[in-house]
């Protein structure tokens, strides 16, 4: 029933749900009529979950929504960002209303109640000032009775909280409407404000890019040291292999070398000895002669004698 595509009439009322039948806490067959009130500027999701608690409070709920004016609400509680007919059409298109009541009061009466058939009206319990100085409390009158309706509020969004957003970053607000082509004239801003407003955006948009230039040369830096790691790494591995294939191919080289060196110089012994065995020979070939020599003399001697 809640999912139930709503249709209304001209004046808001919904012509759907006349013939609901209750499932309980009406009289008889007919559903038990809740109402809700409130100024509903800026309609946000926390209005929309205060209906939702509303429509829910009763298995078989008919939700009648009043919303009041411009010209109450403007005196009790100040200006609206949004006009009444905006404000009566964003309650319209919420899912959990079945009526919309426009025009309603500021504070509710006995009257109000029998007039519209209420049984119940629903609001967080926090007491809300009378403005208008009707009394203390705009639901002292419901709660004497016992016709209130406890619902919770949703913490951390209000209408106040979204303009306080804005007035917050107003002249951000200001610059992205003058760059959608709305004019000063349109955002009530004068020529001097809007042109420092022009130099301030300018300045801090060359920030952002000096900042976002930074981060990215920074980024590179890192990239660049990071790479260096890398190359520096490998180029340690490939050094000690270079190291290790260098002093491989001396050593072995040396040792080559030495072999070669030992070889001449055992060459060059062998050279030596071979020559001095030959000079041995020949002195012992000429004592052999000499000996001769001297033997024949004595031969020659013993014959003459």
């Amino acid at each position: 029933m809640e999912d139930q595509k709503q249709s209304f009439s001209a004046n808001g009322n919904n012509d759907n749900n006349n013939d609901k039948k209750s499932d309980g806490g009406g009289e008889g067959d007919r559903p038990v009529r809740v109402y809700a009130d409130g100024i509903y500027d800026l309609f946000h999701f926390g209005h929309a979950r205060a209906l939702e608690q509303a429509k829910k409070s009763f298995p078989n709920a008919y939700l009648l929504v009043g919303c009041c004016n411009d010209e109450l609400t403007h005196t009790y509680k100040g200006k609206t960002v949004m006009n009444e007919k905006e404000r009566y059409e964003s309650l319209r298109h919420c899912r959990w209303v079945d009526e919309v009541i426009p025009d309603a009061p500021w504070v509710i009466t006995r009257e109000f109640l029998e007039k519209h058939q209420i049984d119940y009206v629903a609001h967080d319990s926090l007491p809300y000032a009378d403005a208008s100085g009707a009394g203390n409390d705009v639901y002292e009158y419901v709660k004497s009775v016992g016709k209130f309706k406890e619902t919770k509020r949703t913490h951390g969004i209000s209408t106040s909280d979204i303009i306080m957003r804005i007035l917050k970053d107003y002249n951000q607000y200001v610059m992205r409407n003058l760059a959608r082509g709305y004019t000063r004239k349109d955002l009530g801003v004068s020529y001097v404000k809007e042109k420092r407003l022009r130099v301030n955006m300018g300045l801090k948009k060359l920030h952002e890019r000096v900042k976002q230039e930074q981060e990215r040369v920074g980024e590179k830096i890192q990239t660049v040291a990071k790479t260096a790691r890398i190359h520096r790494n490998e180029w340690v591995e490939n050094a000690d292999r270079l190291v290790a294939g260098f002093l491989e191919m001396f050593e072995e080289r040396c040792h080559k070398m030495g072999t070669a060196i030992r070889e001449r110089i055992q060459e060059r012994l062998r050279g030596q000895q071979q020559l001095r065995g030959l000079l041995y020979d020949e002195e012992v070939d000429d004592g052999f002669y000499d000996n001769s020599e001297e033997e024949e003399d004595d031969y020659v001697n013993v014959d003459e004698k």
